[in-house]
């Protein structure tokens, strides 16, 4: 798999679905602090809508990749951050590091319509930087993580309308309580990867 190296993005010049409790520069870092009881899901076996998590969106056309690096502590049940894709409130893709059973997982949520969701567990990766690469080209998204400069994990290939208007960012949850605070460290973006394997 080839990623481009892509150019940063300004934190202030993204658009806030959901405003984060708190979101505040430090350097050239951006603090993320929850609102209470906030998810992203639409349906599935649990049968509510939650569309209240907290993301910071840039456009995502076709061709384009952006890559979200963040930092957490996750103490709670489903606490999680990473990148979301977004078209619209039944139609999206959020990938990133929760805390389920126990220890974190590296998963991802499809959603069109309701959602589907996968997880593997990395505990190796807990208080870790960890950094996820979204790519859309075609009528795809991949989806990849890495936990410093370990290789890139496949963690989805997703369909996407290739005509769709979507836009791509930092997000951020805690389902079970308030206060999770997400240091995300870099934003980038770039061209889309040049092939879907290695």
């Amino acid at each position: 798999m080839s990623s481009p190296t892509g150019h940063d993005l300004s934190w202030s010049d993204g658009d806030w679905l959901n405003p984060p409790a708190g979101a505040r520069e430090d350097g050239s870092h951006l603090l993320v602090t929850t609102r209470q009881d906030t998810d992203f899901w639409r349906t599935t076996s649990y049968g509510f809508v939650h569309d209240d998590g907290h993301a910071l969106l840039f456009p995502f056309p076709a061709g384009t990749a952006v890559e979200v690096s963040f930092v957490a502590d996750f103490d709670e049940v489903f606490d999680q951050a990473g990148a979301l894709v977004r078209v619209d409130p039944g139609t999206w893709i959020k990938a990133g590091v929760e805390l389920s059973d126990g220890v974190p997982q590296l998963g991802a949520v499809v959603t069109h319509g309701t959602s589907d969701w996968s997880l593997a567990p990395v505990p190796g990766w807990a208080g870790r930087e960890v950094t996820v690469r979204v790519s859309r080209a075609g009528d795809a998204v991949t989806v990849r993580a890495r936990c410093d400069g370990e290789p890139w994990r496949m963690i989805r290939l997703a369909w996407l309308d290739p005509a769709a208007q979507a836009s791509a960012g930092p997000f951020c949850c805690s389902p079970q309580r308030a206060g999770l605070q997400v240091r995300f460290t870099r934003l980038t973006a770039g061209p889309a990867d040049t092939a879907l394997h290695s």
